[in-house]
């Protein structure tokens, strides 16, 4: 009887980003992608968030590796992260396998990574994963989806998509390949993009982009032209490329994951950009207004992206100024929205012309929509089905539109971060959870903890009160060392914020003396009942909740 099949979810299921998943074949373990997520605007101070690695740390001497589907920084950023906890191999295409490299030194891991590049149609075996390789067609180069062909039948994974069927380097989504699949062998279990899953119809064509942008090249003669889309994009810059050689331009590039990922697709043959038509940005100024394109990093709002800088007029290369035109040629993700919106008024503010997916059609998204799911699920035909990669509303829209193309409701699963499913001859069956939290990351530290996050959001919104009280002990004998000192910072100020510290300096002050004759020494004890009191007076004298740091000096441990 053949062995059952654990597949693990990670992350990815239930929010944009942070896509990670795993297949448990005989005892050993292959990640499918291993991505991060940009911080919400309730994230105060973090940078990143990643897949909670305690389920995997606890299995490190079980896992073989990492199938990389795609180049994002959501399948594949934190996979520098992980290897600071064990040696990976690293599965994907050259330019995926490329991009992770920029981001696995960055963390300085490359001697812990083994990298193995696979080809369009490759079939292989590393451990007991036999693993089959079908191109699709994404907004970043050589996607694929992955044929997992397991002791429990197939298990296939879409990875991002869509169905372009006029691509920019002509590579179409291998329906063929993935029907044949469907046919001869079957698919036992589906998993498969939902993040567009509440988009009707069909996703335009990213060639349509194209000639958009030429025109608006074109109809802003002797204007300095700057182009800001995600630096792993290279159809888009392509793109970008082409119509500012078409309109006489010559390319220049900012931002130093763009002149990275620049610089790679160029040397592998994926970028085609004449030496004699592309520039460093130092040398921007040796040229008119009217003869350069920028194309730029930060079209999703990042602190400290090129854009970013250029709408607060600190970038060192380039000073936004009057009749600029700045094309974001991208569509926020989701939680990015007020951050793009920030970076687009500091540019207005600055005099330049600002173009985005809402005024004009610049950016195409790279993930399917509804009618595109539904074709590619009348092909795979699963026997089972649990949509992956979105917010909890598109995977539930995305197992309805399952249900309707023909796979039964008792067969469509819709899951959560930290679930599990077992593939076994009786079916799917739901397996024992794993840990999931967000792993928060504020520069080089990771795992900061819902803690800290939680008093961050309270300094951010209420401020802190902070008592100090110093005593003497000597022996039996306790009193107060002058009057305790009240501090507080964002908080309350003015001549009514003077009379309330007065009388919570008064209330700490009875509150220590009365614990004190009642035989309290402790520090722990004494601060705990300052921060109570302190507490309950802030609260119900003006109805705020700073952050309470009580600290006693001179108390007994």
């Amino acid at each position: 009887m053949p062995q059952p099949v654990r597949v693990v979810f990670l992350g990815g299921l239930g929010e944009i980003g942070r896509n990670c998943a795993a297949i448990e074949v005989d005892g050993r373990i292959m990640l499918i992608d291993c991505g991060l997520m940009f911080p919400d605007n309730d994230m105060a101070g973090i940078d990143l968030v990643l897949p909670d690695f305690t389920w995997l740390r606890e299995n490190s001497h079980r896992v073989e590796g990492v199938v990389a589907t795609h180049g994002h920084e959501d399948h594949i950023g934190a996979i520098g992260w992980l290897l600071d906890e064990m040696p990976l191999k690293v599965i994907g295409s050259p330019l995926t396998v490329g991009l992770a490299k920029n981001r696995i030194e960055e963390r300085g891991h490359l001697k812990k990574a083994e990298f193995v590049e696979v080809r369009d149609g490759e079939r292989i075996t590393v451990g007991p994963f036999d693993m089959e390789f079908f191109p699709v067609t994404h907004s970043v180069p050589h996607g694929y989806a992955t044929a997992f062909h397991t002791p429990q039948g197939v298990i296939l994974h879409s990875g991002d998509f869509k169905l372009d069927m006029t691509p920019v380097d002509g590579r179409l989504t291998d329906l063929a390949g993935i029907g044949h699949l469907a046919t001869d062998d079957g698919i036992r279990l589906f998993l498969c993009d939902s993040t567009n899953a509440q988009e009707a119809g069909f996703s335009a064509s990213e060639t349509s982009i194209g000639q958009n942008l030429q025109d608006i090249l074109r109809a802003r003669p002797g204007r300095r032209i700057v182009v800001a889309c995600f630096a792993s994009h290279i159809h888009r810059v392509q793109q970008i490329a082409n119509a500012a050689i078409e309109c006489d331009r010559t390319v220049v590039t900012m931002g130093r994951s763009m002149n990275k990922n620049v610089a790679l697709a160029r040397q592998m043959g994926l970028l085609d950009i004449p030496d004699d038509r592309i520039a460093k940005i130092e040398d921007v100024d040796r040229y008119d207004d009217g003869q350069v394109c920028v194309i730029s990093t930060g079209s999703q709002g990042e602190p400290m992206s090129a854009l970013a800088r250029m709408s607060s007029g600190d970038n060192k290369f380039l000073q936004i100024k009057q009749h600029d035109c700045v094309i974001l040629s991208s569509h926020p993700i989701p939680g990015n929205e007020t951050s793009v919106a920030t970076v687009i008024e500091g540019l207005i503010r600055r005099g330049a012309e600002v173009i985005d997916s809402h005024t004009h059609r610049v950016h195409a998204t790279g993930h399917a929509q509804s009618e595109e799911l539904k074709v590619l699920h009348s092909i795979v035909r699963p026997e089972w089905f649990i949509p992956v990669h979105g917010e909890y509303r598109h995977m539930v829209e995305h197992a309805r539109l399952a249900t309707r193309v023909g796979i039964s409701a008792e067969r469509v699963l819709v899951c959560s971060d930290g679930d599990s499913v077992i593939l076994s001859d009786k079916g799917v069956t739901r397996g024992e959870g794993v840990p999931a939290e967000y792993v928060y990351v504020h520069g080089t530290l990771g795992d900061l903890g819902e803690g800290v996050l939680d008093e961050r959001r309270t300094l951010g919104t209420g401020g802190f009160v902070s008592a100090v009280v110093s005593l003497r002990i000597e022996g039996a004998n306790a009193a107060l060392v002058g009057s305790p000192q009240i501090v507080s910072r964002g908080w309350i100020s003015g001549p009514e914020g003077d009379q309330i510290h007065k009388e919570a300096l008064r209330l700490v002050s009875d509150t220590v003396e009365d614990a004190l004759a009642n035989g309290t020494r402790k520090r722990a004890d004494l601060e705990r009942l300052v921060r109570k009191t302190l507490g309950r007076f802030v609260s119900n004298r003006t109805r705020l909740r700073p952050a309470i740091v009580p600290v006693v000096l001179g108390a007994h441990e």
